[in-house]
């Protein structure tokens, strides 16, 4: 069987990104060197053990396949990343209060209830919850 053991998003700066995505968001950080160069390898995830071999690898968005892929995806509205939640009006409640910009508030969407936020890091993330 195959799975998904790691996937990244493109960010403008991995250290403020680590930040966002560990004290905003409340992932927790699964891996974090310093490569040489300025260079760091920094993976999040679920914490309280939710999904333990998936990791989020934060990755360095400048160069000249990730700039105008982010710009596009950004411009057009279209978030990097999907994240699934079990309540979105108490996430959307949180993260507000934290000072997170949601670009659409949640609303319904087909089958789910999905609302959208800038992550600070260059990119768009929705969040999701199933109907019912």
């Amino acid at each position: 069987m195959i799975k998904v053991a790691m996937t990244g998003v493109y960010v403008d700066d991995v250290a403020a990104a680590h930040a966002f995505y560990t004290d905003v968001l409340g992932f927790e950080t699964r891996a974090h060197m310093d490569l040489g160069g300025g260079t760091l390898f920094v993976t999040v995830g679920a914490r309280e053990g939710a999904q333990p071999d998936l990791q989020l690898l934060l990755e360095p968005g400048r160069g000249p396949v990730a700039e105008p892929y982010r710009r596009a995806l950004y411009e057009a509205g279209i978030p990097c990343i999907v994240f699934s939640v079990d309540d979105l009006a108490a996430e959307y409640e949180r993260l507000t209060g934290r000072g997170v910009r949601f670009t659409h508030e949640p609303q319904e969407q087909g089958p789910v209830l999905a609302a959208v936020f800038d992550d600070t890091c260059g990119n768009l993330v929705q969040l999701v919850q199933p109907k019912g």
